[in-house]
């Protein structure tokens, strides 16, 4: 554009182009005689280097990295050792594995008169699962001055002797006069507040017992006794004291004392219930329970447990297991 063409533009334009014209000749004549600033220009260079390099990243990266690096814990493998939870410290706690809020719990617990009097009662610790009570649970140890007093001193009998800790009588008053206990007396009371265990040969029903009785079998405490009981209603009963050894970590040792000889198998209707209620069987999962549906609405009801033979999620062991719970009517 020559200067005569510049002036037959209209004015704005033209007052635009000399002013950015000025602009240009003003930068142009300040570098020359100033020079640039080099640490700027490095600094600036280092910038836009950086940028370069990040700038294909999340930008919220590197903030979530500084968060997880401030918010991070060591983890430190659980280690294993006899504890009293009425007595243990923090440390020791923390060192079986325990979150410091499951200690903080602990500690209020116990500073407002709680006490630990069964190893049973640490299962109660919110937040504890299963698997981490079952690992805790030998190595609990309950000092004697935590366990309950009764224990000491039970009913009074007809001779006016009570019960000890150890089942035998101690010396009491009779007429006035304190009179010595009979260690030997075999009628002395059991312990007080502890069932009696089953010796050998001796058995329990497992569809007649409640938790009470099935607590009577040597190795099975309140835990395994809670477990047996709903199980059980989760089959609509037992057919075979096998069958629990399908409870996780059942003691294989107590099998013998139990046995089936009454009660009355709840059976599933597989002619008339919904899949959502099939699949609440323990021997049915979600395909065989869709399964069994859509072979009642191709070839109608079922007849026999044979009629699913042919299907590939109903193998022989599968259907001989859930042939004693199922119903056609």
């Amino acid at each position: 554009m020559t200067f005569r063409e510049i002036f037959y533009i209209n004015k704005s334009d033209r007052i635009a182009f000399i002013g950015v014209l000025a602009m240009i000749l003003l930068y142009l004549g300040f570098v020359f005689f100033f020079g640039g600033d080099d640490d700027l220009s490095a600094a600036s260079s280092q910038l836009m280097s950086e940028e370069r390099t990040t700038g294909n990243q999340d930008p919220h990266a590197s903030q979530q990295a500084k968060d997880q690096s401030y918010y991070a814990v060591p983890v430190q493998e659980a280690e294993r050792f006899t504890f009293d939870p009425n007595t243990a410290d923090s440390t020791q706690l923390l060192r079986l594995g325990l979150q410091p809020w499951q200690v903080r719990s602990i500690y209020r617990y116990r500073s407002k008169g709680g006490v630990f009097r069964e190893p049973s009662d640490f299962a109660r610790l919110y937040g504890l699962t299963q698997k981490q009570y079952r690992e805790l649970l030998p190595y609990i140890r309950i000092s004697a001055d935590y366990r309950p007093a009764a224990e000491l001193v039970g009913p009074r009998g007809k001779s006016g002797f009570y019960a000890s800790s150890a089942g035998k009588e101690v010396a009491s008053s009779v007429d006035g006069q304190t009179v010595a206990a009979d260690k030997n007396d075999a009628t002395a009371p059991s312990r007080v507040g502890y069932p009696v265990k089953l010796k050998a040969g001796e058995h329990v029903d497992l569809n007649l017992a409640d938790t009470t009785a099935l607590k009577q079998v040597p190795g099975i405490g309140s835990y395994y006794a809670r477990r047996i009981a709903s199980y059980g209603k989760q089959l609509g009963g037992y057919v075979s004291a096998e069958q629990l050894l399908e409870i996780e970590g059942f003691p294989e040792d107590a099998l013998p004392y139990f046995q089936v000889a009454g009660g009355n198998i709840h059976k599933l209707n597989v002619n008339t219930l919904s899949l959502s209620k099939l699949r609440q069987h323990p021997y049915l999962n979600f395909y065989q329970a869709r399964a069994i549906c859509d072979y009642r609405r191709l070839k109608g009801p079922l007849h026999s447990l044979d009629d699913l033979k042919m299907l590939p999620e109903f193998p022989a062991d599968v259907i001989a297991r859930l042939r004693p719970y199922v119903s056609f009517e």
